[in-house]
């Protein structure tokens, strides 16, 4: 009996490792996948003009009647440039100083709506989770529907509304939407209530009026949440291109996400260079806050999953 129990846990674990190593390589395959691009957008940066144009010039050629040109040859993806260069990031961080100034207008656009977004939706969301009614229930209901929106359908009310305040070619027809946008009130509203009303009433019972129970209990358990819903509301709004089309009439304060689609193609190398610096914030801010987006993904109520 002993035996087949041993051969049993062994066949157990022979399976339990060949699953484990199946689906190892299928994640390591689709990540692969996925990193290649950005990791063939960092080493071309790294290539001279004339490498990429004799690596992807077929791609980006127009014929005289301004259309595509077909391409007949296999285009060669390089991964590890001939010789290194710095040529590109020094047109781009020196010798033109239009990239840097899209780079701080999206940094100006980005982290205002951020950080007042969350001001804003942690204090409703308190709000929501505090108090009762009906008339609360319905003005919740409105910020869900509003919040299933795409901002494609919103895009037209809010150029009108800019129009009415006179703040259009102004940042503030960017600021004014993004930060009262319901999407991080919706998500903290939803955080908070798995707060235990238990760890409020003995709040309560201590003597804490609503200001105390609100920083020293809500906001220190819901920090987890925060970061991960300041995370994503930086990067729709670092990547954000139709409210600049839309809003400005000039492209003066364009964000540089608006700025790389209009690089010429005989530019290329440029809109590598440019794409790896644009990277740059959105990863810091993952990598920086990952540990509070897990912590924000997995919380259950006062108890870490």
């Amino acid at each position: 009996m002993k035996k087949e129990r041993n051969s049993r846990r062994k066949r157990l674990k022979i399976k339990d490792i060949i699953k484990r190593s199946i689906l190892f390589v299928v994640a390591l395959f689709f990540a692969a996948v996925f990193i290649l691009p950005t990791l063939l957008t960092v080493t071309n940066s790294f290539m001279s003009q004339s490498e990429i144009s004799a690596n992807y010039g077929q791609i980006f050629a127009t014929d005289p009647n301004g259309g595509k040109v077909f391409v007949s040859e296999v285009v060669n993806l390089k991964f590890i440039p001939d010789m290194v260069s710095f040529e590109q990031y020094n047109s781009v961080l020196f010798k033109s100083p239009d990239y840097l100034f899209k780079f701080w207008n999206s940094v100006i656009f980005a982290v205002p709506i951020v950080l007042l977004q969350l001001l804003i939706a942690v204090l409703a969301s308190y709000a929501f989770t505090r108090l009762k009614g009906k008339l609360k229930a319905i003005v919740f209901f409105v910020y869900i529907i509003i919040c299933l929106m795409p901002y494609q359908v919103t895009l037209v009310p809010n150029y009108l509304v800019a129009d009415w305040l006179n703040i259009l070619d102004t940042r503030w027809a960017i600021w004014l939407p993004g930060i009262s946008s319901p999407f991080a009130v919706y998500l903290l509203t939803k955080y908070m209530k798995r707060i235990p009303t238990s760890i409020i009433e003995a709040a309560k019972v201590d003597g804490a009026g609503e200001w105390q129970i609100f920083r020293k209990i809500c906001l220190p358990l819901c920090k987890g949440a925060l970061f991960s819903v300041g995370i994503l509301v930086f990067i729709d709004y670092w990547n954000m291109v139709e409210q600049p089309l839309i809003m400005f009439t000039t492209d003066e304060k364009y964000p540089l996400s608006i700025f790389l689609s209009k690089i010429s193609a005989g530019e290329i190398g440029l809109a590598f260079a440019v794409a790896t610096v644009y990277m740059i914030p959105s990863l810091l801010v993952f990598m920086y806050g990952e540990d509070y987006l897990v912590e924000g993904i997995t919380y259950q109520g006062g108890v870490k999953g």
